[in-house]
């Protein structure tokens, strides 16, 4: 069975789920989301410039339908590192 594929919000190309992380918010603030916890997500490429792309598109206001969201780049590009090296 094929594995389902999503969209990353960094560069708008798609993947199969496992080779991307999944973002959510938590209050106001988006964190990459390790247990895939349910509600509205969003879902990029583990490395790359995505991430970099996706804030210079505010892409994230977008994705969770949302303007008042806020995010780290530092904290979101460890989160990513830390996802794609325990593959």
């Amino acid at each position: 069975m094929r594995e389902p594929e999503r969209t990353c919000i960094g560069c708008g190309g798609k993947a199969a789920r496992g080779m991307l992380a999944r973002m959510r918010i938590e209050g106001t603030t988006v964190i990459v989301d390790r247990k895939a916890s349910g509600g509205r997500g969003a879902w990029m490429h583990r490395g790359g410039d995505c991430l970099e792309r996706a804030v210079r598109r505010r892409a994230f206001a977008r994705a969770f339908r949302r303007s008042d969201l806020r995010w780290d780049v530092a904290s979101l590009r460890a989160g990513l590192t830390e996802i794609a090296g325990g593959d």
